[in-house]
């Protein structure tokens, strides 16, 4: 899978990480190192993306949810894939508002499996991504683990610039 204007300098990583929310149903954000050297023009090319969230709490006429994303950029609330620096998001929620005693548990993700053959899903060209978790009407903190895969790239000068700059001025 080459990639036009990088050159790949590892093979396929995967990065494992996690975050617990500081309170139950608090905005919460980690950030994962990934040591990339900005002297060497290195890049992170993102493969795949698994996000693992832990199931709302079940509250009689409550609806509860956990959401998280995952993100090139910090961030001071959740991202969704409509936003640029937001590479997956996932969510889980149980409606049971005007339902005493019952719910119906839903589940969204994005990002996780892309829908046609792409030689990737996103170019990570700052040092962190970030993970962002909040859950919603939850009796206890909820956490989220993630799984990225990828490959270190050495980009060239014009490419490495225009990443960083797209990076930084979507934050």
């Amino acid at each position: 899978m080459a990639v036009k204007g990088l050159t790949q300098a590892s093979g396929v990583v995967a990065i494992s990480a996690g975050i617990t929310e500081t309170a139950a149903n608090t905005f919460t954000q980690g950030a994962v190192d990934l040591n990339l050297s900005p002297l060497d023009r290195e890049v992170f090319v993102v493969l795949a993306i698994d996000v693992n969230l832990t199931p709302p709490d079940a509250v009689a006429s409550t609806d509860t949810s956990v959401r998280g994303s995952i993100s090139t950029t910090s961030r001071t609330a959740l991202g969704t894939i409509s936003q640029s620096n937001t590479l997956a998001e996932s969510s889980l929620n149980i409606q049971a508002a005007g339902f005493p005693g019952a719910g119906v548990a839903f589940t969204r993700l994005a990002g996780e499996t892309p829908t046609a053959m792409l030689d990737y899903i996103g170019i990570i060209a700052t040092n962190d991504f970030f993970i962002q978790l909040q859950g919603a009407n939850n009796l206890v903190a909820k956490f989220a683990n993630v799984r990225v895969w990828g490959y270190r790239a050495k980009a060239d000068a014009t490419i490495y610039s225009a990443l960083v700059q797209s990076e930084v001025l979507s934050s």
